[in-house]
């Protein structure tokens, strides 16, 4: 091959690779500036904001917006009710997932598949169409205002058991046998096997059922009235204001009701990338 066209093979990966490198760039640019803006935001006094042009640095960093969040917003209750409530969610929609995965994936009754199908059928119903049959089921059951209002609707999740089937789908036959011979039940077989090889999938769905616990609005509004019970992201709405002073408030509570998830993507991202992957070819 001549040397010219040896060099112009090299280089053709090498551009191809820079214009992946330009999109990623691209991407992180679009997805971290508001988060970038927000934290500069909140660490500037409000005058400074009139100012033009802004500034990409503050000169003058201060906490103050942050402490002012937290005791106006009462943020502190707030956060402890969010993560209460997030993590009994995560622990039910962990539990029922590993449960109804594994009978969907390794047991054989009439129906399976047309239960399965109707199963995934709840992805389609919108939260907005049940949310008043399940107010008033908790009404009547005198949850108001309770934890257990505020977690038990969310106990199933059928995303979570479409996850882990595909996951336990994966595991080989011959495990199962191999386990039936050491003498392991169905229990056995998924609490030695099944939900070992299926821990990147049980991460990332962990993280995603905490996720979305944790960003709950309408159904918290609407089941408490009271402060004990009332999670973050209602606690953010009483620091919203029309003054351009409060600014710096906002965005620092926002900050602060946000950095939980921020720190779980970052440290667990890689769980998240395995565990949505598995399973993707075979099921």
């Amino acid at each position: 091959m001549p040397a010219d066209a040896s060099l112009l093979a090299r280089r053709r990966p090498r551009r191809r690779h820079l214009g992946r490198y330009a999109l990623l760039a691209l991407g992180a640019f679009v997805v971290l500036f508001p988060i970038y803006a927000a934290l500069v935001v909140s660490l500037q006094p409000a005058g400074r904001l009139l100012e033009f042009p802004g500034q990409l640095l503050p000169t003058e960093p201060t906490l103050e917006a942050f402490r002012t969040a937290f005791n106006r917003g009462s943020l502190g209750r707030y956060l402890l009710n969010s993560a209460v409530v997030s993590l009994i969610i995560t622990t039910a929609q962990v539990l029922t997932s590993i449960a109804a995965a594994y009978a969907f994936a390794f047991l054989r009754f009439p129906g399976s598949g047309l239960v399965f199908l109707v199963f995934l059928a709840t992805l389609m119903v919108p939260t907005e169409v049940t949310i008043v049959a399940n107010f008033e089921t908790i009404e009547s059951l005198g949850w108001l205002n309770s934890y257990l209002g505020l977690t038990v609707p969310f106990f199933a999740f059928a995303f979570g058991t479409f996850l882990l089937r595909q996951a336990f789908l994966g595991i080989p036959r011959d495990l199962r046998d191999a386990s039936a011979l050491d003498g392991h039940g169905h229990w056995g077989f998924l609490r030695h096997v099944a939900v070992p090889l299926a821990r990147p999938s049980i991460a990332a769905l962990s993280l995603f059922s905490f996720l979305l616990a944790w960003n709950q609005y309408l159904w918290p509004l609407l089941i408490t009235d009271r402060d004990e019970y009332r999670t973050v992201q209602i606690g953010l709405k009483t620091l919203m204001s029309s003054s351009v002073s409060d600014f710096p408030v906002v965005m620092a509570g926002t900050i602060i009701a946000a950095l939980p998830i921020l720190l779980g993507l970052v440290l667990f991202q890689r769980h998240i990338i395995r565990g949505l992957t598995a399973g993707a070819i075979k099921g």
